[in-house]
């Protein structure tokens, strides 16, 4: 039977209002002054090197169809790529800089065990990519069958949300839509903070008005042994949380390539340009006056007297014919034009010019770090907003487990590893600097780029080789004293890190 959606916040209702919402930010949007905002489908195009084909006076769009496959250049990609690869999370801190508790040992060993259990060193990336190039990305939070968090990768093709009205942070109901591929169908899942709601969709091309009062062609979906299609949300929150790129340019997401698409398809007409300039006119062409043509007898057309030919030799018995060629067109200006582009796409963008250009001569290490100044602000940004959504992903995983102790601990903070490009003799020589100037050692390792259990180890074995080397020069000499109880708990706390996999497998 039709879902009813006449009522207000009732689930028919909000099926209709997401789902309309999920299908029409996939097509561009063009406002009353030509304005055009481009959707979802647009900038995926743009990012996997589709570009539209662009319009060349003279050319036929077929041929120019067939030319753009080899003169398209995806510098979008790199626009996306360079801030993704640089943004990698090492783990996350419950509890103060300071606190050594027990409770706060825990919590990041099982913040560690939550991390890989889901795969989270890949498919974190997945997330930052997705919220980069699509505008924001989403985290979605169950309950497995074990009763563990299972965390997954969730894309705004297929989720869209909505917040309580006059909030930005509180949602009041999430859908996910999706093509089931088993059956053909298509499924969606409703999550409000009370309830979850599942639906199914005999077509495959699903449309909502936004107008009607019931939907046709879905009704409940229901599993055998189950209920109809409705169960109760135990976690009473909606369990997907926004990852959203470049709100302070629009409240709902802004794509890392949305405000330089123009420029990459400024940079394609130049290509396709500078093509029909190589085909047509890079080669010189001939010309002969005077000379008598003949014809064909079947035809009736014109007999071309020579052939364009580097082995053949023009020459003819008439002295009064003559022979020249035009001059063959200039490339350097279609050349300069796709500089001249790329190098606005790097300033806009902020990436790195020898990223683009790929280009590097005689350039100091002092120059290149400037040359990236603008790109590490960039990734530093975006982390402190992707930050507070890995934050809020880790207390709702907490929740699964039934520990709202954790669940409510909002002083927890992300650790990002260092975007910035140093070398070790770079690095190692500011720690010797630091020293000098009172620096603690953990927090020269710190800077220096190791992990917190990278250093926890590294500590162990310091106070172990300062007592070696004391036994060995003095055997009758007491040994050093013991690391006080605080900083021996700290040592022994674990943190999410690639070089930490296997001292986490131990803690889970």
């Amino acid at each position: 039977m039709p879902v009813d959606a006449s009522k207000v916040e009732s689930p028919g209702w909000w099926l209709q209002r997401l789902g309309k919402k999920l299908l029409d930010e996939r097509e561009d949007d063009t406002d009353a002054h030509g304005e055009t905002t481009p959707g979802l489908d647009t900038l995926r195009d743009f990012a996997e090197g589709r570009p539209p084909v662009p319009h060349v006076l003279g050319v036929d769009p077929r041929e120019a169809r067939e030319w753009m496959k080899d003169a398209r250049t995806n510098w979008t990609a790199l626009v996306l790529d360079s801030p993704t690869e640089r943004m990698h999370v090492d783990g996350f801190r419950f509890g103060a800089p300071d606190d050594d508790s027990e409770d706060a040992r825990k919590a990041d060993t099982e913040a560690n065990r939550i991390w890989q259990e889901n795969s989270l060193d890949a498919d974190a990336d997945l997330i930052h990519y997705g919220a980069l190039s699509q505008r924001r990305a989403f985290a979605l939070v169950e309950s497995g069958d074990d009763g563990r968090p299972v965390i997954t990768h969730e894309t705004p093709r297929q989720v869209a949300v909505e917040h309580v009205q006059g909030s930005r942070r509180k949602l009041a109901a999430g859908l996910k839509l999706w093509r089931d591929d088993w059956t053909g169908n298509t499924r969606a899942t409703l999550w409000t903070p009370a309830r979850i709601y599942d639906f199914m969709s005999t077509s495959d091309l699903v449309t909502f008005s936004g107008r009607a009062a019931s939907l046709r062609g879905w009704d409940a979906f229901v599993v055998p042994n189950s209920t109809d299609g409705e169960r109760r949300n135990v976690l009473d929150i909606v369990p997907l949380i926004p990852f959203i790129n470049r709100r302070n340019r629009r409240l709902t997401g802004f794509a890392e390539h949305e405000d330089v698409l123009s420029i990459q398809n400024r940079i394609n007409l130049s290509l396709i340009n500078l093509m029909a300039a190589m085909k047509y006119g890079a080669f010189r062409q001939r010309w002969a006056a005077g000379l008598e043509v003949g014809e064909d007898p079947v035809t009736g057309k014109p007999i071309e007297p020579f052939q364009l030919d580097i082995r053949r030799l023009w020459t003819t018995d008439d002295s009064e014919v003559e022979f020249g060629e035009f001059a063959a067109t200039d490339l350097k200006p279609y050349v300069a034009a796709v500089q001249a582009a790329v190098q606005d796409l790097a300033a806009i963008s902020r990436t790195p010019p020898h990223y683009l250009i790929g280009a590097v001569v005689n350039v100091s290490g002092d120059a290149l770090k400037a040359a990236e100044t603008g790109l590490i602000s960039k990734v530093r940004d975006r982390q402190r907003s992707f930050g507070e959504s890995w934050e809020q992903t880790m207390r709702l995983a907490f929740r699964v487990l039934g520990d709202e102790v954790k669940a409510t601990t909002f002083t927890a903070e992300t650790l990002w590893r260092d975007p910035e490009s140093r070398s070790i003799a770079e690095m190692a020589d500011a720690a010797v600097k630091k020293e000098a100037a009172g620096v603690p050692w953990r927090q020269r390792m710190e800077d220096m780029g190791y992990t917190p259990a990278q250093i926890s180890r590294m500590e162990i074995d310091r106070a172990a080789d300062a007592m070696n080397a004391q036994t060995a020069t003095d055997p009758t000499a007491p040994p050093p004293a013991p690391l006080d109880d605080a900083r021996a708990r700290r040592d022994q706390r674990t943190v999410i890190s690639r070089e930490a996999e296997d001292d986490g497998a131990n803690a889970a």
